[in-house]
């Protein structure tokens, strides 16, 4: 079958995969409609990306159709509509068995670790990681993914009625952890250096609370103003940029909680005493999500409360893939998730 290779950085070909013949124990044979170009994929492609080696076939945010499911396979059967929890786990590891499935130390994410959904043909997934949604479209399942990644890191700093919650960084995952928030009942703020990023988030997203990050003290001040001076009760770090990561603490409340979603190969320096230790901060990092935030996102979209439609900015076929990928690099063609129409 044909499928989609990243053969070195910034290098990509279609090639022939070998296609199974039937699902092993435990498995079940999928075909992929749609995929969604995550920021993994764009820094894999650049050469980037920590834990991933060429070649690969790249694909995790993906709207899949069953072919065919193993004999104890009981989760799913053929026809069924799909998204994937990519993250595949020990689920004997004692991280595993105590229900921390998403950060398994052997978890091997499908599209990074080995090769994803970017193909053609049909190819084999453990059953346990499908999740049905047979009243979605593919473009809607193909987005639970990234949205999981948002909701799990909104979990992870457990937001309380009446807090404040600031969100920096709106790109995909950032949105996604607004689209949770704007649900809950507490002050919502997103901040980014792009203006029109944020124009989205107020005009689309409804989010009230927008600031365009500068390099001096006028965001802090604004962020004051909005607060009363209290600060933000959490902050939800989605840059992946060192330098935010590094100083984020300083928008942070008395006792409040910091958490990395975004992902930097960086060692990361702050200072301690001053802000960290005098504020009794707490800091947490938010890694993949879980089998239950992929249920709940998917009822969530089945409700309406969450319009995806919003989401997709651009669009490309199959075929285009190796002449059109690199474009979604460049922050200037202001994709905010474009979609890979596999069939």
């Amino acid at each position: 079958m044909q499928a989609i290779q990243f053969t070195a950085p910034m290098e990509i070909n279609i090639v022939d995969l070998p296609e199974p013949t039937a699902p092993g124990p435990g498995e079940a044979l999928v075909r992929t409609h749609r995929m969604g170009i995550c920021g993994t994929d764009l820094s894999c492609y650049l050469g980037k990306f920590p834990f991933f080696a060429y070649p690969r076939t790249p694909g995790h945010e993906l709207g899949l159709e069953v072919v065919a499911v193993a004999d104890d396979v009981t989760n799913v059967k053929p026809g069924d509509k799909c998204s994937l929890e990519p993250y595949v786990n020990d689920p004997e590891s004692p991280t595993s068995r105590k229900g921390s499935v998403n950060c398994c130390p052997g978890v091997q994410v499908i599209g990074v670790h080995n090769n994803g959904g970017l193909r053609k043909g049909v190819f084999a997934v453990p059953a346990r990681k499908l999740h049905v949604g047979n009243d979605l479209s593919y473009d809607q399942l193909a987005l639970v993914e990234t949205l999981a990644i948002g909701y799990h890191a909104v979990q992870r700093g457990n937001p309380k009625p009446g807090e404040t919650v600031l969100v920096i960084g709106a790109g995909p995952i950032g949105l996604a952890c607004l689209e949770f928030l704007k649900l809950m009942d507490v002050k919502t703020v997103v901040m980014d250096m792009v203006q029109s990023r944020l124009d989205f988030c107020q005009q689309n997203l409804g989010i009230q609370h927008a600031i365009q990050f500068k390099p001096d003290d006028s965001p802090l001040a604004e962020l004051e103003a909005l607060t009363d001076g209290q600060l933000a009760d959490v902050i939800i770090d989605a840059t992946g940029s060192p330098k935010s990561m590094s100083t984020c603490f300083t928008y942070a409340a008395f006792t409040g909680r910091v958490v990395y979603v975004g992902i930097t190969t960086s060692d990361l320096t702050f200072p301690h005493a001053p802000v960290f230790h005098r504020r009794e901060l707490t800091l947490l990092a938010s890694r993949n999500a879980m089998p239950e935030d992929f249920e709940k996102i998917i009822q969530l979209i089945r409700e309406g409360k969450i319009n995806t439609g919003l989401w997709i900015t651009h669009r490309i076929a199959f075929e285009q893939v190796p002449a059109e990928f690199a474009k979604f690099t460049d922050p200037a063609l202001g994709a905010i998730k474009a979609i890979i129409e596999v069939r």
